[in-house]
């Protein structure tokens, strides 16, 4: 299992030319509600090995981390947010159980094929 530390350096890398779903956590050290779900995260991204890749952004180790976020919408922390080639599917906001996170990373799979499915590369059609 790897779970891939972002920050906006390795952002575009690591999400945005991601090729199978991505799973970005916003969270802080403070917050206690992550360090409720931190170890929750960390053992389902193991089971999902392969299928999903699992990153995280501590939103508070920089103001530039802390931008991104905002950028994106977090608003609050703990923030799960799905992405399929770099754009955004869907967000959770606030702590899950690993029973609700499992079912949730299920019904994920499902929209990323139809994400794939529905997506036209529009770099192909710059000139």
């Amino acid at each position: 299992m790897e779970i891939v530390n972002l920050s906006p350096v390795n952002w575009d890398e690591e999400v945005t030319r991601s090729s199978i779903l991505t799973l970005v956590y916003f969270w802080h050290e403070r917050c206690p509600w992550c360090r409720e779900l931190t170890p929750i995260f960390e053992k389902v991204a193991s089971d999902y090995f392969g299928k999903i890749k699992f990153a995280r952004l501590n939103i508070l180790e920089s103001p530039a981390n802390r931008e991104l976020a905002v950028n994106l919408g977090v608003m609050s922390t703990p923030t799960l947010m799905f992405f399929c080639g770099g754009r955004p599917l869907m967000q959770v906001v606030g702590f899950m159980a690993e029973e609700d996170l499992r079912k949730t990373l299920d019904e994920m799979l499902g929209k990323y094929r139809a994400c794939l499915r529905q997506s036209t590369d529009l770099r192909s059609y710059i000139f």
